[in-house]
């Protein structure tokens, strides 16, 4: 093992710092990007992290709307709701906290709030924001629900949604809203609830329960069928996520299987809503999904976006499309040519520092879990990449892109754990003014590790950061 490096050590101090404190990443080119990329950090016009997980979308005029539970990186307590903005649906802006932390009660400091959800009621023309509350350890579980005039909020909390008088005592949970705008409550087990005319309460039970288990309950609908998508429990780590079908939402449903190749964990994700992108020529489902990360839930968690592939025999995500666009008028979306170079792990521009091990199987990676050790790569041109091969003895890699001169321009902790070994993209800069760059990987010395209510361990068993190659665009 290498001496301990002071500056890394200081460097990497720092890092976490400004991670806890969610200062912005970036000291002057704010994210900008020209696809939808899953699986990476994402950036809002003034260079922080795009933080909206549990998320949905509604479009609203001529803007889509980001709405997702905003996350730090010391716990899991409600720290409000974010709304981001966009009319591509890739370039995000901040628009608020919608609904921020209440100073007291059932939303109140170390309370839980999840799965944030909003639609507009189509008669009076009001927002209403419902979410799963809680406490810390999930012992109160009610489904909320907050109101506002505005879309970007601010939201106000009203308490719980009432149903013959009573809370829902639900937690995972999520919204549909159908063609004739009467909307629905979602809840774990495929229950389906539907909202009285004016959303502020329930009125009829429409389906009752499917499945035990069955979390991240998604339902949308295409022509005359109703798909019902959910997940395993399996707490922070991901699974197979399957689904049912119905040409009515009081079912029967029928049971359909996996929505992804069995083994790919729904390619690491798990479902969290389905937004319909309708257009004059076509219509795209693009299936959104969470890459949880814990602890570190607001640098590292990132989101799963991928178009949906409909068959005579149902939908499927057959393949992990890495990045792809989609033409918000037209609705017709297609996966996006690489116009990268390729730079190999072995490439001797590369300069690596510490005991990195260089291997060679069936890929070939560098490899090491030793705390501090770093590669640095320096490059001319617009933008760079990391594809790291993700395993399950992966943990967070801290990565720093600088200018020539020396000034910091992104920063950011990657989390390269998977349950599911792949090779894969964990980053990709913001396009940039065409420069010299230098591009530093550190291995952090921490990983994503957890344990449920059962006290059953998830997450990594080791420390490791195994790169395979990076990417430039000139």
């Amino acid at each position: 093992m290498p001496s301990q490096n002071p500056i890394r050590f200081i460097s990497a101090f720092l890092f976490i710092l400004s991670s806890i404190l969610n200062l912005p990443l970036f000291a002057q080119q704010a994210g900008k990007t020209d696809a939808i990329y899953s699986g990476l950090p994402w950036y809002d016009q003034n260079g922080k992290i795009v933080s909206a997980h549990g998320a949905n979308i509604i479009k609203d005029k001529d803007k889509y709307y980001l709405f997702g539970e905003a996350h730090s990186d010391t716990s899991n307590a409600f720290v409000g709701f974010n709304c981001y903005s966009s009319k591509d649906l890739y370039n995000w802006k901040f628009e608020s906290i919608a609904l921020p932390v209440q100073a007291a009660g059932k939303l109140g400091p170390n309370r839980v709030g999840e799965r944030v959800k909003v639609m507009k009621n189509p008669k009076s023309g009001e927002y209403f924001i419902y979410m799963h509350v809680d406490t810390l350890g999930y012992k109160d579980q009610f489904v909320g629900y907050a109101t506002a005039k505005n879309i970007t909020g601010p939201y106000v909390f009203k308490g719980p949604i009432l149903f013959n008088g009573k809370p829902i005592k639900k937690w995972d949970m999520g919204t549909f809203q159908d063609k004739d705008g009467t909307g629905y409550i979602l809840t774990h087990g495929g229950v389906i609830h539907q909202l009285a005319a004016d959303y502020k309460s329930i009125i009829a039970e429409t389906n009752k329960q499917i499945s035990t288990g069955f979390e991240s309950p998604t339902l949308f609908r295409k022509g005359n069928t109703y798909y019902f998508i959910g997940s395993n429990l399996t707490s922070w780590e991901k699974n197979d996520n399957y689904y049912y079908t119905s040409t009515f939402l009081s079912g029967p449903w029928t049971a359909k299987g996996l929505l992804a190749p069995k083994d790919k964990l729904t390619w690491n994700s798990q479902s969290t809503f389905v937004l319909a992108i309708e257009g004059s020529k076509d219509t795209t489902y693009m299936y959104m999904g969470d890459r949880w990360s814990f602890p570190f839930q607001l640098s590292a968690a990132t989101y799963v976006w991928q178009p949906i592939t409909f068959s005579a025999d149902g939908i499927s995500i057959p393949n992990y499309v890495q990045s792809w666009t989609v033409n918000t008028s037209t609705g017709v979306h297609a996966i996006k040519k690489s116009d990268f170079n390729t730079i190999e792990n072995t490439n001797k521009l590369i300069i690596y520092q510490g005991n990195w091990k260089h291997l060679s199987d069936s890929i070939s990676v560098s490899r090491s879990a030793a705390k501090g050790d770093a590669f640095s790569f320096t490059f001319k041109g617009t933008q760079i990449g990391l594809y790291a091969m993700s395993s399950s003895d992966n943990g967070y890699a801290s990565i720093i892109l600088t200018n020539k001169k020396g000034k910091v321009l992104v920063k950011n902790l990657v989390d390269t754990y998977t349950k599911s070994p792949t090779s894969t993209m964990v980053f990709l800069s913001p396009i940039l003014p065409k420069d010299e760059y230098t591009l530093t990987v550190t291995v952090s010395g921490l990983k994503p590790n957890w344990s449920d209510k059962k006290k059953t361990n998830y997450g990594s068993t080791d420390y490791n950061i195994s790169l395979d190659k990076l990417i430039i665009k000139e």
